[in-house]
C-alpha cells in the first residue's frame, strides 16, 4: 500500500522550513492576481496564511471577521481591493518582504 498525504500539509511544512519557499508563494499570488488569474490567487493565498499566521491572526491584524477572510480565499471568493492590500500587508510583514511591481511591454 502507498503511503500518501495530503499536499496542504506538505505545504505547510515547506513554508515553516524555508522562508524562500514562503516568498515565492507570495509573489506568485501577487504575480497571479495582476495578470487575472484570481481563482488561483486566492487559493495561493489561503494555503500561505494557514502555513504562516493563520486566519485568526490575520483577522485580528486586519480588524476583519475571521469568517469574512476565509470567504475571500475560497474558489469562489471575491475580496474587495482594500482586503487585498491589508491581507498582502499582514503576509509582507510576517515574511519580511517587500512586494515591487514592474512593468514590461509585451509585443
Amino acid at each position: 500500500m502507498v503511503l500518501t498525504r495530503h499536499f496542504k500539509q506538505t505545504v505547510i511544512e515547506r513554508v515553516q522550513r524555508d522562508p524562500d519557499f514562503a516568498d515565492a508563494l507570495l509573489d506568485e499570488a501577487a504575480t497571479l492576481f495582476l495578470n487575472g488569474e484570481l481563482q488561483t490567487a486566492r487559493l495561493i493565498l489561503r494555503d500561505l496564511i494557514n502555513a504562516t499566521i493563520g486566519f485568526e491572526v490575520l483577522a485580528a491584524e486586519t480588524d476583519r471577521p475571521s469568517k469574512s477572510l476565509h470567504g475571500m480565499k475560497s474558489q469562489k471568493g471575491n475580496p474587495s481591493m482594500d482586503n487585498l492590500a491589508a491581507i498582502f500587508s499582514v503576509l509582507q510583514k510576517k515574511l519580511g518582504v517587500a512586494i515591487e511591481s514592474r512593468t514590461t511591454r509585451t509585443a
